[in-house]
């Protein structure tokens, strides 16, 4: 169930991914977030899961939000660090240079180790836990571009 904020451009990514068939969530960290936080414990709590994007809506860019790491601790969900890349592409011109994959690409798609958050941690270990799984986000992406670069 991928969270897709509740913007005129995340109105555009909720279009294209109902259609897919997902049920997604609508909420990000700059609006209010009350009720999809509700619905994404219950989803976890359940055995079901959550596709986020790390760095939020405004960025910066590959920074990871401490969010998705409050809502692991919380319902004792992992962690899927995930990434792709693509052989035909396009990056825009926005804060996050978006990626557009152009159709009939070849494309990459990684993920790394479930990494547990455990509800002990303290905010400064819940930090120093951000700061890890930034890194590790960062470095599938670098491996994704990688190997799509070498199948070229």
């Amino acid at each position: 169930m991928p969270l897709i904020s509740p913007s005129e451009d995340g109105e555009i990514v909720a279009r294209i991914v109902e259609g897919w068939g997902y049920k997604i969530l609508r909420g990000s960290s700059s609006h209010s977030m009350v009720t999809a936080w509700k619905e994404m414990v219950q989803e976890l709590r359940r055995g079901g899961e959550i596709i986020i994007v790390p760095d939020g809506p405004r960025g910066p860019n590959r920074v990871l939000k401490i969010g998705a790491l409050k809502l692991a601790k919380e319902t004792g969900a992992v962690l899927v660090p995930f990434s792709f890349s693509s052989s035909r592409r396009r990056f825009l011109r926005s804060w996050d240079h978006f990626l557009l994959t152009w159709p009939f690409s070849r494309i990459v798609a990684i993920h790394g180790e479930p990494i547990p958050v455990f509800p002990d941690l303290s905010e400064e270990e819940l930090e120093e836990k951000r700061q890890e799984v930034e890194k590790i986000l960062c470095g599938l992406d670098a491996t994704a571009d990688q190997l799509v670069a070498e199948k070229a």
